[in-house]
Parts: C-alpha cells; sequence; structure tokens
C-alpha cells in the first residue's frame, strides 16, 4: 500500500485536507519509541488504497524539537509528499517547501486558504509558481471543499523536482525571488473579522473576550454535559442496565464476595451506582453516565476553539501573566488541555522550550489543574450545596496555582523565553474535521479510563473485604481527621485516587461529610497526587529526580492547604 505523507508548518489547515480526504475510519497513533502523535487514514486513487499519514507540523527540516525530528524522519517512510501551505502566508512557507523538493520524492504543493488572499488583496500566479518550484501546485480552501477533488485527481501528477542542495541563506534569497515572480499585493481596509482579530490579543479588549469566551465555554460545558446525563445515560443505566444487575445479584444471592465485587452493596434492594462500588455498577456507571458526557463536552468546546484560530491568541494574550509564574503563554494550552485530562496536558508541555517550564508546567497542572473527569465529580458532590462549597474549591485550587507558581519562578533557575507561535486566520470550522478530532480523543478516553476505573473499584473492595484500609485509616488517623479533619474512612478515597481521582472523589458521597469536609477532601484529592495514567506520562517526561522533586512538592502542598482550609472552614461555615 502506498504512503502519502501530508506535511507542512503549524496552522496551515493540514488537518481539514485530511479530513477531506480521509473517511471516518482513522487512528491516532504513537510514533515508535516516542509519545508523539500522528493520525493516519486511508484514500482511493484510481480505485487503489492509499494511506494518508497526517505527519506532525514542522516549521523545518532542521529540527529544533522532538516532533520535528519526527516529522523529518517520516519522510524516509513516504512515497509521495503533498506539501500544504497557507497561500496567505507564502513567503513564511515557502522554506519547508524548497528543503521537501531536495529530498527526491514525488510530491506537489497545495496552497491553502486560498480564500484568505482574495480577502487580503494577495494574488498568485500558479503557473509561474509551479515553473519555480518543478511540481504540481492546487489552490484549496479545504474548508468548504474547493479543490479537493482537483487535488485528489492530480495525485498521480505529483513530479520528482531536480533541484541542487543549497544552504539555508541561498534558499530564503531564492524565496525572496519567487515571491517577486509570482505574488502581487494589492492595497485594501481591514474587515471587521480582522479588526476583531487584531483586537482579541490586546489587554484592552481581549481580556473581556477571553473572560467571556471561556464562561460560555463553561455553560456549553455544563448544558450538555447535564443534558446528556440527565436525558440520555442515566435512563439507559435505570431503564436497561439496573434490571439486568438485580437479575444478576438475585442470581448470586444478594451477598457474598464476588456479589460484592461485581454489584457492591444494595440499599433498600435498590442499586446506589455511586454508594454501590460494585465492579459492573459503580464502575461502569462513574465513567460513562457521570464523566463522559463533560469529557465529551469539553473536547468539543476545545476542538471547535483550535479550529476558529482562538486558542494561540488566547495564548498571546496571557503571554505576560504567565512570565510571572516561569511560563510563557504558550503554557495556557497545556493548562486547558488539562481541564479535559491531564495525560495530553503533560504531552503538550513539549511545546515549551526548557526543561525548567516544563516541570512548572506538569507540577502546576497536577497540583492545581482538576481534570473534567474530576470536575465533574466535585459539581456533582458538593454542586447541591449550592455555589460557596464550588467557589472555595475551584478558588483555593486557583490561588494555589498563583502561589506556586511564583514562588517556582522566584526560586528554580532559568529564564521563559519569550513567546513564538503562529496566528491563524479566524475561520469557521469544518464540522466534519472538528468531530472527528472529538471522536478520537472520546475513543482514546474511554480506553484509558474505563479499564482504571474497574481496577480503582476492584482494588478497593478487595482492601476493604481484606480490612486492609480501615487499618490504614487507624494508622493515618492523626493526619487525616487531625489535620484534615476528615473520617478514618477517607483514606480509601486517597488509596484509590492514584488510580482515578473521579472515582475517588465519588466514594466520598457515601461517607456523609458536612460542607467543610467535602471542600477540603476535593481540594486535598486534587492537589496531592496525578492519577497512575499522569504519573506515568510525568515520569517519563521529568525523569525519576524531577518527579520525586514535583511529587514531594504536591504532597507537602496538599496537606498543609487542606490543613488550613480544615481550620478556616470551620471557623466561617
Amino acid at each position: 500500500m502506498k504512503k502519502v505523507l501530508l506535511m507542512g508548518n503549524p496552522n496551515v489547515g493540514k488537518s481539514v485536507v485530511f479530513s477531506r480526504l480521509t473517511g471516518v475510519h482513522v487512528i491516532a497513533s504513537n510514533y515508535p519509541g516516542t509519545t508523539v502523535e500522528f493520525t493516519e487514514g486511508s484514500l482511493n486513487v484510481n480505485k487503489e488504497k492509499t494511506k494518508l499519514i497526517d505527519v506532525p507540523g514542522t516549521y523545518t527540516l532542521e529540527p529544533t524539537c522532538t516532533a520535528e525530528k519526527i516529522a523529518t524522519e517520516m519522510i524516509e517512510e513516504g512515497d509521495l509528499i503533498i506539501n500544504v501551505l497557507d497561500a496567505s502566508r507564502l513567503e513564511r512557507n515557502l522554506l519547508l517547501t524548497l528543503q521537501l523538493l531536495e529530498k527526491k520524492k514525488p510530491m506537489l504543493v497545495v496552497l491553502n486558504m486560498w480564500d484568505e488572499t482574495k480577502h487580503k488583496g494577495i494574488k498568485i500566479d500558479i503557473k509561474k509558481l509551479e515553473e519555480e518550484l518543478g511540481v504540481p501546485v492546487i489552490p484549496t480552501t479545504a474548508v468548504t471543499g474547493e479543490g479537493i477533488k482537483k487535488l485528489v485527481s492530480n495525485l498521480e501528477k505529483a513530479k520528482i523536482p531536480k533541484r541542487k542542495k543549497t544552504s539555508t541563506n541561498e534558499k530564503w534569497q531564492k524565496i525572496g525571488e519567487i515571491i517577486k515572480k509570482v505574488q502581487k499585493i494589492t492595497k485594501r481596509d481591514h474587515t471587521l473579522k480582522e479588526k476583531i482579530r487584531d483586537l482579541s490579543i490586546k489587554p484592552l479588549f481581549g481580556i473581556p473576550l477571553a473572560v467571556i469566551v471561556l464562561f460560555l465555554v463553561f455553560l456549553v460545558i455544563r448544558f450538555v454535559g447535564e443534558g446528556l446525563i440527565g436525558f440520555v445515560f442515566e435512563p439507559l443505566f435505570e431503564n436497561i442496565w439496573t434490571p439486568l444487575m438485580l437479575k444478576l445479584s438475585t442470581f448470586l444471592g444478594g451477598k457474598g464476595f464476588i456479589h460484592d465485587v461485581l454489584i457492591g452493596e444494595l440499599y433498600d434492594g435498590r442499586i446506589a451506582y455511586v454508594e454501590s462500588l460494585g465492579l459492573l455498577t459503580t464502575g461502569l456507571f462513574v465513567p460513562i453516565a457521570m464523566v463522559l458526557p463533560y469529557v465529551f463536552a469539553f473536547y468539543l468546546s476545545l476542538s471547535f476553539l483550535e479550529d476558529v484560530g482562538y486558542l494561540p491568541r488566547l495564548a498571546v494574550l496571557c503571554d505576560n501573566f504567565m512570565h510571572k509564574v516561569g511560563l510563557h503563554g504558550c503554557s495556557i494550552i497545556p493548562m486547558f488541555l488539562g481541564l479535559g485530562c491531564n495525560v495530553p496536558g503533560a504531552l503538550a508541555t513539549r511545546i515549551l522550550e526548557t526543561k525548567r517550564e516544563r516541570f512548572i508546567a506538569m507540577t502546576l497542572m497536577s497540583i492545581a489543574v482538576p481534570c473534567m473527569a474530576q470536575t465533574a465529580m466535585i459539581i456533582g458532590l458538593i454542586g447541591n450545596a449550592g455555589i460557596t462549597g464550588l467557589a472555595f474549591v475551584f478558588g483555593t485550587l486557583f490561588i494555589v496555582w498563583i502561589i506556586l507558581g511564583l514562588i517556582f519562578n522566584k526560586f528554580l533557575k532559568g529564564e521563559s523565553p519569550e513567546i513564538f507561535t503562529e496566528i491563524p486566520p479566524y475561520r469557521m470550522p469544518y464540522m466534519r474535521a472538528l468531530f472527528k478530532k472529538v471522536w478520537i480523543r472520546i475513543k482514546w478516553f474511554i480506553k484509558e479510563a474505563v479499564p482504571y476505573v474497574l481496577l480503582g473499584v476492584l482494588f478497593v473492595n478487595i482492601l476493604y473485604s481484606l480490612g486492609i484500609i480501615q487499618f490504614l485509616g487507624k494508622i493515618s488517623a492523626p493526619v487525616i481527621t487531625g489535620i484534615l479533619g476528615l473520617p478514618e474512612a477517607a483514606v480509601g478515597s486517597l488509596i484509590v485516587g492514584f488510580l482515578r481521582k473521579d472515582v475517588a472523589i465519588g466514594m466520598l458521597l457515601p461517607l456523609g461529610l458536612t460542607l467543610p469536609q467535602l471542600i477540603v477532601a476535593s481540594v486535598v484529592l486534587a492537589m496531592y497526587f496525578p492519577c497512575v495514567a499522569t504519573f506515568s506520562v510525568m515520569l517519563k517526561e521529568l525523569g525519576i529526580k524531577d518527579m520525586i522533586k514535583s511529587a514531594g512538592i504536591m504532597i507537602f502542598s496538599a496537606f498543609f492547604v487542606g490543613g488550613t482550609l480544615n481550620v478556616l472552614l470551620n471557623a466561617i461555615l
């Protein structure tokens, strides 16, 4: 099977071109030996099935980071290269094009975002550009599908260019010559969309806009999440799954070790999905009915903001503030991803240039950025008590995030480099590509989350049946009850929190905690240690030495803040 590589700079619309060319069956894979992700699918060319690989975006074949190194290595695997350029930024994109032309692979060039050239008063002579590059050039607007059919029909016309190797300086000189020959720019006034685009990175307009955008995102997540839970998942479990579980409970005699592991404890002959702690009850209900709806809503919102082009602007807007905590504006993207799941958030810290920045970003995220699964459980646990409890939990985490960041910036040696990121134009997303991206992320969540939840529930059931949790509760009583003001039984949640924090918070519900205790427990569980999946990624990214340092900071901070909250809340609530 032929391999076609889709290559280009970041933010040139490569993923939209990929979605237009491929069907629904696409997979996300990690490059061997790394955690750098790429997407692959297939397309038919003259009735022949061809594999299409969306290579990680790169500015150059002289790599400056892991993703660019992988992109360079993948060239050897390809039979044909489709080089996607942003037609409205031709000069900036042509360096990678000239480097690819020297690789002696069949190639064609796609001038994507062709509609933007008209909006910006840019005229490009396609025939002259083809003569200069020596390969076919196809203009496209992938969002609308314009030019995609022509691209597919021209794949067989891809040429192996005859070009000698030149230095980088010679390439830039050649780019200047090409631009003079093929491109003309006419003067015109800014459109309303362009004025909004410029204003959105200026604090006076950008900060209120960011507050509004993030508030709307929160509302969408809550509306979609609660709607799916109330109208889809809870009825499915109550009307279909509950009768099956009750029949299984009767078959197992209503009690015993196997019954407790699979079904959990029954309450007045009924299944309480959060409290029962059964493998087939709580173990499935929590990730599927309580967490998945919020995760879906979050990734839907995140993908929309990505494809519209708002996230890079948010990064630029946050740059000055983020520098005060030892980071730069691009760090907002891992933090935002961490709100969905800390694992992709930790992986996204690779966009940061220094080890110091990655340490600060991952540690702050693990301590004070709860994932959507955990957030959903906190809202479900404390939300009934009103906004006060939620304000204490999330307000405390935000204050901790700022204070720890200021401390890290002051005492950790090193500097935070200035931000350098591509800012694409605002565009309406191509919905098929957007939902495909959401589906890939949801599949990843189901694959990663459900097994850990089941493992966590099974693990706790066994510990309870053997009396180990009760024993640990007595040993840790001075800390759990004395400093944090929680009952001994809460130690079970702390143990399970290493596997899945959302399940750990759900386990607090049967304990009958007061509002101050619920707030303290939620904050401590959010801060004290990452879940095992995040821990594994952090260990690989930071190394053993820095991971031990990060873990020590987490544990100390969690119990110090938890103890302080315990005293404060009991005094005012």
